[in-house]
């Protein structure tokens, strides 16, 4: 869990300007605090001293790798401030990318309030262009709906502008800009919004745990901090909450808990996302509570652009569970797209020819690329590795949108941390059997028969100069 939250005040004699609708000039005499986080880790859920008369007491969501953004009380209205900026993310331990995001991270911070809260949401440009907010999937007067140039004038850099609406259906939505949005969106400028339901829904069961966060997408280049923007679809690295793993925390749960994940996509492309271990229904989107007869079981949904996707299952098998987006090449990490394909090529007796003439030459994928997962290859400065992350037995040799689901019978209600590695019961588990099995296939040689194979020699690159995977 996070450390306390860091906060910044910015008091300025009045907000600079209003977007859309006025406020009374009480709620501008000064801003709420500018509440910020830098910490990478998942925070603990945000229980708020008290509910509207509009509301009820609720069980907050946990933001994977994220943070629900306090708010303060004024007049029965509740008020947050957001603040655009740039920021530095830490997407994994040691990869460092400059990102766009608000109140120190990207994504910002998760909204949560209950259906029928008046909200108003303060957003100061700290950017070094203008911006707007748009509130996705809400129902709302249009002059706060956030499309710079057609429902209000663009933010400009150093002006703050408010937004006041009534929060008026309980779901699963999303924020982002509509000024920029090739820039803006591609450097990280995103985040969740929950509406909790005001009193018991007939399409809104309890849970034990409700986790939340957002897909996203980013192009870095090898040894760079920045992504390049203008990227349609060739992105390297695929993130959770501007997270890869293994920098993206487990989800937890107690055996037998009901549990909620609120998925929302900001890609340039879909992702099918597959729990291992369970069934889970998808129970809403962002147009509200789907209808119980509509609803099937699956282990797999697909979340398109621009949608939101709520599941919920019954964590009723203990034991560590993969958790990932089913496109292969989106569990994994700074590959590059122009490595061809190797698989049964026989380089015997070309090595040592070719690394005459490139001394860090390396056979790569000859007999597949599970070996990524196992090689420390030396990589330019703040380059994330294409395979990473070890389990109890070995490499995982995943990367990118992938993590785990930890359930255990011990697991406290409302404990979060993470329990480590799952002990197989005995009788459990895939083992070797002392049985002779057939030999891997072996790649066609241009050799006679018979004759032995000579042996290739593998270097390994040096220095910043070697290959990027």
């Amino acid at each position: 869990m996070t450390p306390p939250l860091n906060r910044r005040h910015f008091f300025a004699g009045t907000a600079t300007a209003v977007a859309a609708a006025s406020v009374s000039r009480v709620a501008l005499a000064a801003l709420p605090e500018a509440v910020q986080q830098t910490s990478p880790d998942t925070a603990a859920p945000w229980t708020p001293p008290g509910v509207t008369g509009a509301g009820r007491p609720y069980n907050p969501v946990v933001t994977l790798n994220g943070w629900t953004l306090p708010w303060r009380m004024a007049n029965g209205v509740k008020e947050f401030h957001l603040v655009a900026e740039p920021v530095v993310r830490e997407m994994a331990p040691g990869f460092l990318v400059n990102m766009w995001g608000y109140n120190g991270q990207s994504p910002g911070p998760t909204i949560e309030v209950v259906e029928g809260d008046r909200v108003r949401l303060f957003v100061t440009n700290r950017l070094p262009e203008h911006t707007t907010m748009h509130w996705h999937g809400q129902r709302l007067p249009a002059g706060m709906d956030g499309v710079g140039g057609l429902t209000q004038p663009q933010i400009p850099p150093g002006k703050t502008f408010v937004y006041e609406f009534v929060a008026r259906r309980p779901g699963s939505f999303m924020y982002h800009p509509h000024a920029d949005e090739m820039t803006q969106m591609a450097m990280g400028m995103m985040g969740m919004w929950v509406t909790h339901p005001k009193a018991k829904h007939p399409l809104i069961d309890d849970v034990g745990r409700d986790y939340c966060f957002l897909l996203n997408a980013f192009d870095v280049e090898p040894g760079s901090m920045t992504p390049q923007v203008n990227t349609m679809l060739e992105h390297n690295i695929w993130a959770w909450n501007s997270r890869v793993f293994p920098g993206i925390s487990p989800l937890v749960a107690r055996l037998g808990e009901r549990v909620r994940v609120r998925i929302g996509n900001l890609t340039m492309t879909n992702h099918p996302i597959h729990i291992h271990g369970i069934e889970f229904e998808v129970t809403g989107t962002d147009g509200g509570p789907v209808p119980k007869t509509a609803r099937w079981p699956e282990v797999t949904t697909d979340v398109a652009v621009g949608q939101m996707r709520q599941i919920e299952f019954i964590a009723d098998e203990p034991g560590d569970w993969a958790m990932h987006c089913h496109k292969s090449h989106h569990t994994m990490g700074a590959m590059g797209h122009g490595v061809p394909t190797m698989i049964g090529v026989d380089h015997r007796g070309l090595v040592g020819k070719l690394q005459k003439a490139s001394p860090d030459y390396m056979v790569m994928g000859e007999r597949g690329m599970a070996d990524m997962g196992e090689m420390q290859m030396e990589l330019p400065a703040n380059t994330f590795p294409m395979m990473t992350g070890t389990g109890p037995y070995g490499a995982i040799e995943m990367g990118g949108m992938f993590s785990t689901l930890k359930v255990r019978a011990d697991q406290k209600a409302g404990d979060y941390s993470d329990p480590g590695w799952y002990t197989m019961p005995p009788g459990t588990q895939a083992r070797e059997v002392p049985t002779p099995v057939a030999s891997p296939a072996k790649p066609a040689a241009s050799v006679a028969p018979n004759q032995p194979a000579p042996s290739a020699t593998v270097r390994k690159p040096q220095g910043s100069g070697g290959h990027p995977h």
